[in-house]
């Protein structure tokens, strides 16, 4: 019923008209400037061999075929796990998770890229994994025997790109890029392997590259002796051509006719491109009818995330009844009985509780929720225990998807994945999985903050600016471990700085919250609003047990919604009497209200930045209006040149300047610069982390930053 397919930009071009029935007219008028959506949308676009399209094809047996070309960028191979991952939720929409055969994922590859880059066999690896089955996906090669000026020899150690699939037992056929009937028949052998017997399978055309890397390269400054021999080659549609007038299929004059009339078409079309205008983007249609793109710089409603106590408590109890006969292990059954002692208070109700009951209101209202990554099941830190194992069979019980049952009602569907040990491929998935299905909320989650590294290509060039590069909203949320505790370099920043770099146009959400309740609002508004950005979330590790990162159940229910920014919440002296205020987020929060108590000070307020973008200027204003007396100050945990000093900074001081309070100097207290995110030894970083505690609560100590901060 269905066909995706992910391809480099070499061939895009042709693939956009002859296969996907682009006009050629609407193709080639953005060689003339001109844009192919109309201007009002106020995208910025891509170059035009990046671009995807869908359209509905009807075949010659009368059905009708919907075909998706996924936007790609420049980095090859990276759109592979975000094809499979569109293809993984199209099964899911369509309920063919078990033959499936109503969809299928087609990914053309570059015989360099195949056999070089990491994302080809980590997205192969996916092919047979629960959770990540698509019934396999077809492969095809266009294999042109060089990487831009690179000999295979010089790229890869084996015969053939494709040796790389023999990892998953994958059948490969080599075929003469020139023998057309014989790429023919090799691909319709192909799809019938892949629907017989649900695998992967690749086809290697072997061809060439009639211009080099591309029409105004020169080739033959680096491969003389292949290109004098391409010079000598008849192209393979007139090889084609020629061998049905040899055989009498078509006559000379025939084809010549064809030939002029193509080549009519494509003169007047590219007349009619120069004045082409096009009244209608390809965008929010099918799953997304009903969903709009908000306006940007406009402050948008949080979205009716609030739940009713008695909803929350019946979730809240289904989340800890245990199978009959189940053995479980008695460290779990501690933790069981913790939960029901926190809804029966209504008091104390931890992170997991609060993730717990977002996912579970969620499920009870229709939406599926899927959650992703390295250890998920169990949660890294061992505070999820959302599938618990049998002490002596080894037999699963996932709560979350028997709430309906406790409850004698109909839920939605929770699929929890331990993923595979891959960053760049399960991620993409995950957003290929959010691009196809709005109404459902799609996680992943990383082992620690920093192993996003890993996939830094697909946060960059789709997380960040899909939506303005392609008109393809994505609802995908990023969970990201992030908090100093002293456990060094890579286990403790979740580079949260470069996050904020790539911030603009309000293409995503970046969060950083202290309290169970708001994380629960800011996971349920991605579903409650009318429209989809991406969320990242700076996760806790030690705050996941801390005794006073808690909420109480009456902060989850009607009328509450996720705070961009949580004021003081302490009984301190006047508000004009106050002499710092200190703007902040995260675990650091907790460290300087312990300091705060334990010195017994009572002018200076602790603010807490919830939301980093959108930037909350709005509640930020409110503050510093509220201590007009009050020096302003920005800590953190993390070097002066990461974390989010460098972006609230100047934002903070336009809100001072529109106060006109421009006198008022922010400044910084936190780690000094460095070139490691943290220290690789624990008395470095308690030294570290008292001194940057101690600066906050003396009046003195902070570095001033002239004007606007740095």
């Amino acid at each position: 019923e269905e066909i995706i397919i992910g391809m480099p930009h070499r061939g895009r071009m042709n693939v956009l008209t002859t296969i996907m029935g682009k006009p050629y007219t609407e193709l080639l008028s953005i060689f003339h400037g001109n844009l192919d959506f109309p201007e009002s949308i106020g995208s910025s676009g891509d170059v035009k061999y990046h671009l995807g399209a869908s359209s509905d094809r009807t075949m010659r047996n009368g059905k009708t075929m919907h075909l998706s070309l996924n936007a790609n960028p420049s980095h090859l191979e990276v759109v592979n796990p975000v094809v499979v991952g569109k293809a993984r939720a199209k099964l899911t929409q369509k309920k063919d998770l078990d033959r499936k055969d109503k969809v299928l994922s087609i990914l053309l590859h570059g015989d360099a890229a195949f056999a070089g880059q990491g994302s080809v066999p980590e997205t192969l690896s996916l092919a047979e994994l629960k959770g990540y089955r698509t019934g396999g996906t077809v492969h095809i090669i266009v294999n042109n025997q060089i990487g831009f000026t690179t000999n295979p020899r010089q790229s890869r150690f084996t015969p053939y790109p494709t040796d790389v699939a023999k990892m998953v037992d994958a059948p490969i056929f080599h075929v003469n890029g020139d023998d057309a009937e014989a790429v023919a028949f090799v691909c319709k052998v192909a799809t019938e392997f892949r629907q017989e017997f649900k695998r992967d399978v690749v086809v290697d055309i072997i061809c060439y590259r009639k211009y080099g890397h591309n029409e105004s390269d020169e080739p033959m400054f680096t491969q003389p002796q292949m290109y004098k021999a391409i010079k000598q080659k008849i192209s393979s549609p007139l090889q084609y051509a020629q061998k049905l007038v040899s055989n009498g299929t078509l006559s000379q004059t025939e084809l010549d006719a064809q030939m002029a009339a193509l080549k009519d078409r494509f003169e007047k079309s590219y007349e009619a491109g120069k004045t082409y205008v096009p009244n209608k983007a390809d965008w929010l249609e099918g799953s997304w009818q009903g969903l709009k793109r908000p306006a940007v710089g406009v402050e948008h409603a949080a979205g009716n995330t609030g739940v009713d106590e008695k909803t929350l408590k019946a979730v809240g109890n289904a989340l800890t009844v245990v199978p009959e006969g189940f053995n479980i292990n008695s460290k779990i059954t501690r933790q069981l009985k913790d939960k029901q002692d926190m809804l029966e208070k209504g008091v104390g109700l931890d992170w997991s509780m609060g993730e717990a009951l977002a996912f579970g209101s969620l499920l009870m209202e229709g939406h599926d929720v899927r959650l992703s990554g390295q250890d998920c099941e169990r949660g890294t830190f061992s505070h999820r225990h959302s599938v618990i194992t049998d002490q002596e069979n080894g037999n699963k019980h996932t709560f979350l998807n028997n709430i309906g049952k406790q409850l004698g009602k109909d839920q939605a569907n929770f699929e929890v994945l331990n993923s595979s040990l891959s960053e760049l491929a399960v991620l993409g998935f995950e957003y290929g999985y959010s691009l196809t299905e709005p109404n459902s909320l799609v996680i992943w989650e990383a082992q620690f903050g920093d192993f996003a590294n890993g996939a830094q290509v697909v946060i960059d060039q789709f997380i960040a600016s899909g939506e303005i590069k392609w008109l393809r909203m994505s609802g995908l949320v990023m969970l990201l471990p992030h908090g100093y505790e002293g456990q060094g370099p890579e286990h403790s920043s979740a580079r949260l700085e470069r996050f904020l770099q790539l911030c603009g146009e309000d293409n995503m959400q970046v969060v950083n919250c202290t309290t169970p309740a708001n994380f629960f609002h800011a996971l349920r508004r991605q579903i409650k609003r009318d429209f989809r950005k991406p969320l990242i979330v700076m996760t806790p590790k030690s705050l996941l047990r801390h005794k006073r990162c808690v909420s109480s159940l009456k902060d989850f229910g009607p009328k509450t919604t996720f705070q961009r920014v949580i004021p003081e919440t302490e009984k301190l002296v006047a508000d004009k009497d106050i002499k710092r205020v200190i703007f902040t987020s995260g675990k650091v929060y907790y460290d300087l209200l312990d300091a705060r108590e334990a010195k017994g000070t009572k002018d200076i307020a602790i603010v807490r930045m919830e939301q980093y973008y959108p930037f909350p200027a709005r509640e930020v204003e409110a503050e510093l209006k509220r201590y007009p007396n009050a020096e302003v100050v920005w800590c953190q945990e993390e070097p002066e040149n990461m974390g989010a000093w460098r972006f609230v900074g100047p934002r903070i001081g336009d809100v001072l300047d529109e106060l006109d309070r421009a006198s008022v100097r922010i400044k910084y207290v936190g780690r000094k610069e460095a070139a490691s995110p943290a220290a690789g030894y624990l008395k470095i970083h308690q030294r570290e982390q008292e001194a940057l505690v101690e600066d906050a609560m003396t009046l003195t100590a902070a570095k001033t930053k002239k004007g606007k901060a740095a």
